[in-house]
């Protein structure tokens, strides 16, 4: 059931109208069901899982995909400066557990992207039901009110949030000049 839900909305709502490039970091893959989808969007995909017992059942399910899988933090991305055209994360945020930990996420993503890459991604909005689903997950849901200013915060440009009423989705690029961060 959520692989068709990853495969015929949330997919098709983050992807629409926006172009990644070649080189792509995914966050947070957990399982791979979005992982499987975005293999057939890009041609240099790189999974950041911070579950090293995760990371190694994707990268085995992954292998000869094309697909690198790496055990590693996003608040800390175990990668250099400026080498991806794009990053990704899907329903994956709130897991980080602090607004803090979140935050030096959105810095690192912006520190592993080339200049005018977008960052872009879903998240679910708190409520009831989101919840009961995670009960017994720490969880930091992620306020869609004032995630623009945190990823303006971070240093990202062009920013865009959009809510539905169970999730949110958000775009945002890396300055081609790091001093360029309106919008």
């Amino acid at each position: 059931m959520w692989r068709n839900v990853v495969e015929t909305h949330i997919i098709p709502w983050a992807f629409e109208d926006v172009e990644l490039g070649a080189k792509i970091l995914e966050l947070g893959p957990g399982p791979g069901v979005t992982t499987t989808c975005l293999g057939g969007l890009t041609s240099d995909l790189t999974c950041l899982e911070i579950d090293p017992e995760s990371a190694s059942t994707l990268a085995r399910r992954m292998a000869g995909n094309g697909v690198r899988v790496v055990a590693g933090d996003g608040a800390a991305i175990p990668m250099a400066d400026s080498i991806f055209d794009g990053a990704v994360c899907f329903t994956m945020l709130h897991h980080v557990p602090s607004v803090v930990l979140q935050d030096r996420l959105l810095r690192e993503v912006i520190r592993v992207l080339r200049p005018e890459s977008v960052f872009l991604g879903t998240d679910s909005v708190a409520s009831g039901p989101s919840r009961l689903f995670h009960l017994f997950d720490k969880i930091a849901p992620v306020n869609p009110q004032d995630f623009s200013e945190r990823l303006r915060a971070a240093g990202f440009a062009n920013v865009q949030v959009d809510v539905r009423r169970h999730e949110f989705r958000f775009r945002a690029r890396k300055p081609a000049n790091r001093g360029d961060q309106v919008g």
